[in-house]
């Protein structure tokens, strides 16, 4: 399975994964799973850290070098093709960074790994709940 983690599921494996259910664990520690991670994450990682919302036990660089370390993350790369369709993933919400994860899991054939109750009800997108 082809896995995109949603902000909070990689921040969550990385120093939280208590917050984890135990199928979304096993998924996520299966090889054969491909794991990966958009570059909108990293930034709204930084955002949150600059907001003081998320505290890290490191700099910025060397955690996100660390957490990259510990997970083996494909990078989802942010494409002219993943702008485009922002304008086809229909969300109940207007969170710019929720429409690229979207786009990202459409476009690149992505499951989203998800707790946003928000994006488990979006339809046109294959979704893991981390329910």
């Amino acid at each position: 399975m082809k896995l995109l983690l949603d902000t909070h599921i990689w921040i969550w494996s990385v120093a939280e994964k208590a917050k984890l259910r135990q199928r979304v664990l096993k998924v996520l520690a299966n090889p054969a799973n491909e794991l990966w991670l958009s570059p909108i994450s990293v930034w709204e990682l930084a955002i949150l850290v600059d907001k003081g919302r998320i505290s890290l036990d490191r700099g910025f660089n060397e955690w996100v070098d660390r957490a990259f370390q510990a997970t083996p993350l494909k990078e989802a790369p942010l494409t002219l093709d993943v702008a485009l369709a922002t304008r086809e993933v229909h969300l109940p919400h207007r969170d710019p960074a929720d429409a690229f994860l979207a786009a990202t899991a459409k476009v690149f054939g992505l499951t989203l790994i998800t707790s946003d109750a928000r994006l488990i009800a979006a339809e046109g997108i294959s979704i893991f709940p981390n329910r």
